[in-house]
């Protein structure tokens, strides 16, 4: 009979950096050595559960889920829940814990244990056999009877059979069971070295100093049973133990039944028929003129299936949450698949009027499709804290929590952190992360011999070798951005909660992409930046138009609007701003909106490797010169008129299978998520014969079928649905027609939304300038927090005042402090403006290197500082007083007028970029125009007149570096000089030559090769120049320039993960009058 065991202490790398194994890899090697079962014991902690239970249903080994708590009194135990109540009060326990300890820890004491302990096996974790270990063995066996149990695990030291032998008899005699664990860190020797990187992360240190924390020996990983019945043969009874445990925890996650809060049931109605009554309710408000009978049997058709699931709770509560933000005038919309219910729309979450849309449900929500539906609703950026504490007050913290998101080692992190632990200098460390831009598992030898980086050196190579392995590892919890998990009972009993690290928010342990294996319903609470900035332009434009103004009541189809967008103008404009679809728009020429529809989805992966965005472009073209658009089947022409015959979103392969193969709605939904997973698992291969094969049934040739697979199949996991595009379609048109017929109001409306967007206030201001927008600087007696607007030309124009938002170093609070003193009268001197609002000297600092006293006070920035020299912290109390009773100002040093040489202008500029991050001076490229000038080097403005083919260099800021994954290694930069914009085309070979001056240039110098097509023009690079010492001449001063960088330089602020943003500070002070944007809230989440 062959050995038979079960490995009950076993360590993820879900035990943030001790554990360096997954739980994919430890189950896969559990079942190659033939162990039965494994019990996964993170630190305080059940976060690797759900994948945990995954691997176990993929391999066939049994999970035995249980986490390790250190107590305190260093006490360690194990615990595992025995049945779906014990597993409720562990979860709660953890919850206490971390509660108590705040984020990141967990505070539990013994009494805290055996309060929630019924249910619970615990094996006590112990080190020596002495007398403390005596006492804790009777107090276990006190409190937990027959479910206590104490661990015998070989810790390689001297005298270690010595000690499991004294360790046997002492538990024998107090009456607790042995059971045999291994304790293991990694699944497999060969990480032990990993393991020994994370503890010196964990402790800060490097391998040199790391003394007896690294482990002593690379035991600690999985060992076939045979050997452990070899270690362990002279306790057999230790050994059958580990098969007990097993038997006698048949918890599984299968048990946890989630259940949705029913609320907003109306008296005398259930939740389905609530829901209806809401559903029914609203259809005359949205259809005045009548239910159309597509959308009724829409609504029919979707009500009936939300029965079948039961979801009709969840769709309730978000009903309520939208309901809520609109009651607090919040402006929000949902997106994503949800747009493709009539529901949703007719409720009032998304935007998306199935009359003019093909909506397919089940693109949302399948019969056949377990898992539940996602809504994801965009609130007003800067008030969505708002809506978030609303959703805690109302269901309660114990029932409602924002998803975590683990944050995982990326390869810059994991080289910088690798290299600090192998004692690497910090400046190599530095450049072997920060000039490796998108360093990857495949990122080495080749990267760092172009960085003259010498990998004969031992620990450089090890290094490499050691940040590869580490990318990927689990670092710590964040939260979602705003994804909900709401319960009808405790969701504490579900899964454990912690404290985020933001006030009066709490996250549960579980992973965003985790939470589907127990069906957890989520509702996502998101943030969008262009939200905020249409509020308070809609707020604006109410007080210059005098009627209310939303989303749905801008004119549709204004000509002048499309006719800026055909031009790509579109800086600050949503989704259409960035590089890649400026440069696609003169192409498409958006005519309409369901144009901006295809636009805002083809510049995408998907569409691009399935090979849609030339064919569909060419058809566009053909029916522009009144060419007939032919189709293979009249049958694809009812599917595809829209998009003239070319696939382009999700819903489109569905809808091919079902109208021209024969697929039902729900085999439609299964092949899309075949569609989005077959790069791993291949999954879609199984759908490939009946698509064909439906194909060629209807009519269609065997060439065509097998073509348009092989596009469907090109989506890959990039597949984009046209629900979703809809919904950003229709802001984009919103924000694109306020910035062609309300320049300044966008302008100011931008600004005061940051941070959001592809650019920096910089690039902002200048585009609103060039758009005819007066702009004026900051200024101690005129401006507000926010950028206002001042009269200027007429009611239909006004100048913008940017607000004192702008100034580095200012608080909020600060700035209201002066705002609110000079109500009554203007400041008169900064004296007058230091005693009378009693702010302290560095504010001052900060508003002369804004040059905030120049446009009222007439001051310099150099007078400014000057003066604010002269004065105390404090005024002297003498002074004070004098100045109290006369109502007035007295100086408390009378000095000598002194002539201070005046800054240069360039200097000025520099100034303006280090303490506003923008200048309306001159740019500074103007000043080194004349320079550049002797070199040949052209403007930026002259490659739009460029013939094709042509050759010159030309010169700028660099604005943008971007890498779409789509683009093959391809390199997309973006400069400025004082005339305008140019783009430039940097080829792989061209960027590995040029790479460290592409990565840390602020000005570079491109000579290449005009590529023209229509308007579209770029500059194929050829050779590329760092001008950063050029730079530095301007206003004479040796630091480098300081430029912005806007959100769309990818280097500087990294590829953005999946919608998420960085998120701006909380402000203490509320705008308002009726000539600038009213902020309603202050909360800025």
């Amino acid at each position: 009979m062959s050995a038979q065991y079960a490995e009950l202490q076993v360590t993820s790398h879900f035990s943030f950096l001790r554990g360096v194994s997954s739980c994919e890899d430890l189950f896969a090697q559990a079942k190659a050595l033939g162990i039965e079962a494994l019990g996964i014991v993170d630190r305080n902690s059940l976060t690797g559960i759900p994948r945990a239970y995954r691997a176990a249903e993929k391999t066939g080994i049994r999970l035995v889920i249980g986490c390790r708590l250190d107590l305190e009194d260093d006490i360690s135990v194990l615990v595992y829940p025995t049945d779906r109540a014990a597993y409720g009060r562990l979860c709660r326990l953890l919850t206490h814990g971390k509660k108590a300890a705040g984020k990141g820890k967990c505070h539990l004491t013994w009494s805290d244990l055996v309060a929630y302990g019924e249910g619970l096996l615990v094996i006590l974790l112990p080190d020596l056999a002495d007398e403390v270990l005596s006492i804790r063995l009777r107090r276990l066996k006190a409190d937990f009877g027959d479910r206590a149990y104490v661990a015998m695990s070989l810790r390689r030291r001297p005298n270690d059979q010595v000690r499991l032998y004294d360790l046997s008899h002492m538990a024998e005699r107090t009456g607790v069971a042995t059971v045999v664990t291994n304790d293991v860190l990694f699944h497999e020797p060969e990480r032990r070295m990993l393991q020994d990187v994370v503890t010196c992360i964990r402790h800060n240190c490097t391998i040199d100093d790391a003394g007896f924390r690294r482990e002593r020996h690379a035991d600690r990983y999985l060992k076939p049973p045979q050997e452990m019945h070899r270690l362990f043969s002279a306790y057999p009874g230790a050994l059958k133990r580990t098969l007990e445990i097993v038997r006698r925890c048949k918890f599984s996650l299968k048990e946890l039944k989630y259940q949705y809060p029913e609320e907003n049931i109306l008296p005398g109605l259930n939740a389905q028929e609530a829901l209806e009554k809401y559903v029914w309710d609203e259809v005359p408000g949205k259809y005045p003129d009548g239910l159309p009978e597509k959308v009724k049997n829409s609504l029919k058709h979707e009500l009936a299936i939300i029965a079948k699931k039961k979801y009709a709770p969840y769709f309730l509560t978000v009903n309520a949450i939208v309901r809520k933000a609109r009651e607090m005038e919040i402006l929000c919309q949902g997106r994503g698949s949800a747009a493709n219910s009539a529901v949703c729309f007719v409720l009032g979450i998304t935007a998306i009027d199935p009359k003019d849309s093909d909506l397919l449900f089940e693109r949302f929500v399948s019969e056949d499709r377990d898992e539940p539906p996602d809504i994801d609703v965009d609130f007003e950026h800067q008030r969505r804290e708002e809506i978030i504490q609303w959703i805690y007050n109302h269901y309660g913290h114990d029932k409602a929590a924002l998803c975590s998101v683990i944050s995982r080692y990326r390869g810059k992190g994991a080289i910088r952190d690798v290299g600090k632990v192998l004692g690497l200098p910090e400046d190599l460390t530095k450049l072997m992360s920060s000039q490796i831009w998108w360093w990857t598992e495949d990122a080495g030898e080749k990267e760092a011999k172009d960085l003259n980086i010498n990998l004969n050196d031992r620990r450089v190579k090890l290094a490499f070798d050691l940040a590869r392995q580490l990318i990927g590892t689990p670092r710590h919890h964040s939260q979602h951005p705003g994804g909900f998990v709401l319960t009808h009972d405790r969701l504490d009993e579900l899964v454990p909660i912690l404290p985020a690290a933001m006030d009066d928010r709490s996250i549960i342990e579980w992973d965003k992409d985790d939470i589907e294996v127990v069906e957890f319903m989520k509702m996502d609470c998101l943030a969008l930046g262009m939200l905020s900035c249409m509020r308070r332009a809609f707020d604006m434009l109410t007080v210059r138009k005098g009627k209310k103004f939303e989303l749905t009541s801008i004119e549709n189809g204004d000509k002048p609007t499309y006719a800026m967008i055909c031009k790509a103008d579109t800086i600050g404009t949503f989704q259409i701003e960035s590089r890649a679809q400026m440069s696609m728009l003169p192409r498409l020429r958006p005519q309409e909106l369901y144009d901006l529809v295809i636009q805002v989805a083809i510049v995408r992966p998907g569409p691009i490797q399935g090979n849609m965005v030339h064919p569909y472009l060419k058809r566009r073209e053909e029916k522009a010169q009144g060419k007939t658009i032919e189709y293979e089947h009249p049958m694809l022409e009812k599917v595809l008129h829209k998009t003239l015959g070319v696939p382009l979103f999700q819903e489109h392969a569905m809808r091919l299978a079902i109208d021209c193969a024969g697929f039902s709605a729900n085999e439609a939904d299964q092949l899309r998520r075949a569609m989005a997973t077959f790069k791993n698992v291949g999954t879609i291969a199984n759908f490939e014969s009946k698509l064909i094969g439906g194909l060629i049934a209807k009519g269609f040739a065997p060439e065509f079928a097998e073509r348009l697979f092989a596009q469907i199949k090109g989506f890959g996991s990039y597949g984009f649905p046209e629900s979703h595009a809809a919904s950003f379609a229709l802001i984009a048109y919103a924000s694109s027609w306020v910035k062609c017929h309300h320049p300044d109001i966008f302008c100011a409306a931008l600004l005061n939304s940051q941070p959001m967007g592809f650019y920096a206030p910089a690039q902002l201001v200048r585009d609103a300038r060039d758009h005819g927008v007066v702009v004026r600087p900051v200024c101690v007696n005129t401006s507000r927090w926010d950028c206002r607007l001042e009269e200027e030309v007429g009611p239909e124009r006004n100048a913008v005042r940017l607000g004192m938002c702008l100034v580095k170093g200012l608080s909020n609070k600060r700035a209201g402090d002066i705002i609110a003193c000079r109500e009554d009268r203007p400041f008169v001197s900064i004296d007058d403006l230091w005693r009378r609002a009693g702010v302290p000297v560095d504010a001052l600092v900060a508003l002369a290197e804004a040059d905030a006293f120049l446009p009222s006070l007439g001051l310099s920035r150099r007078q400014a500082l000057w003066a604010i020299k002269a004065l105390r912290d404090e005024p002297l109390p003498l002074f004070a007083a004098a100045a109290a009773s006369q109502n007035s100002v007295i100086a408390e040093l009378s000095e000598p007028e002194v002539a201070l040489r005046p800054m240069t202008a360039g200097g000025e500029v520099v100034q303006d970029y280090g303490h506003v991050g923008l200048t309306l001076r001159e740019h500074p490229m103007a000043f080194l125009r004349d320079d550049l000038s002797k070199r040949r080097i052209a403007t930026c403005a002259q490659t739009v007149g460029a013939n094709d083919g042509s050759w010159l260099e030309i010169a700028g800021l660099v604005l943008v570096r971007q890498r779409p994954g789509s683009a093959k290694g391809v390199i997309f930069m973006t400069l400025e000089d004082e005339t305008g914009i140019a783009n430039a085309v940097v080829w792989v070979k061209t960027f590995e030559k040029y790479r460290r001056v592409i990565l840390s240039a602020g000005m570079v110098g491109i000579y290449g090769k005009i590529q023209r097509e229509g308007e579209v023009v770029h500059l194929v690079a050829r050779r590329i120049t760092d001008l950063s010492d050029v730079l530095k001449s301007v206003g004479e001063r040796e630091g480098p320039f300081p430029l912005p960088h806007g959100r769309g330089d990818e280097f500087h602020h990294g590829i953005p993960p999946e919608d998420r943003r960085r998120l701006p500070k909380r402000a203490d002070m509320q705008e308002d009058g009726g000539d600038q944007i009213t902020v309603k809230g202050r909360n800025f989440h």
